[in-house]
């Protein structure tokens, strides 16, 4: 009986410590998001934009805009954050109308650059809470994970999407868990 009551402690224990995994790495992702960033951003050959480079920074959100002239020579400017903050708050009130491409489901490859700039940088240049409203929607998600290229996007992602379309948030040990999981019951011994 005694080894039954300290196996149970033992589970206890592991779960809570799972537990606490689990919320501070919610809590660092949420830190994340706040983040300014730093974004390297090339136009396609339709004229659209994505992001091929996003890197957090503790300084400024900036970006290098690459884009291509007529005779396909590439040239580089770099945008401030109150030029990028001033892009994603416009897009951001024709994406509040309907107007903006974030709001369409499927739009081919890459966007405008102001649809790419909130799509990426949202939380960063407008506030937390309207990244995240944005991020609610499924239209806005989809498009703003379709824009960006960057190895840190794909691997600082923390939601999948499974089968029916629905997120389902990466779990610890590199699984995912949706929110219609089944338990398994197992009872041991006497």
């Amino acid at each position: 009986m005694k080894h039954i009551s300290s196996l149970a402690k033992g589970v206890a224990l592991g779960s809570a410590g799972v537990v606490v995994m689990s919320i501070l790495s919610g809590c660092s992702q949420g830190q994340e998001q706040q983040k300014n960033k730093f974004l390297i951003i090339e136009q396609l050959t339709n004229g659209k934009y994505v992001v091929v480079e996003e890197i957090p920074t503790d300084g400024p959100s900036r970006a290098i805009i690459r884009e291509k002239d007529i005779n396909g020579n590439v040239t580089e400017r770099v945008m401030s954050e109150a030029e990028m903050k001033a892009l994603a708050e416009q897009e951001y009130n024709k994406f509040q109308s309907g107007g903006s491409e974030l709001n369409h489901e499927n739009g081919g490859e890459g966007m405008g650059l102001a649809g790419t700039i909130l799509a990426v940088a949202a939380g960063s240049l407008l506030g937390n809470m309207i990244g995240n409203a944005l991020m609610n929607n499924s239209n806005f998600a989809k498009r703003a994970d379709s824009v960006n290229r960057s190895a840190y996007h794909r691997s600082a992602g923390s939601y999948t999407t499974n089968k029916s379309g629905s997120p389902a948030k990466k779990s610890f040990f590199g699984g995912s868990s949706t929110s219609s999981s089944a338990y398994k019951s197992t009872s041991y011994g006497g």
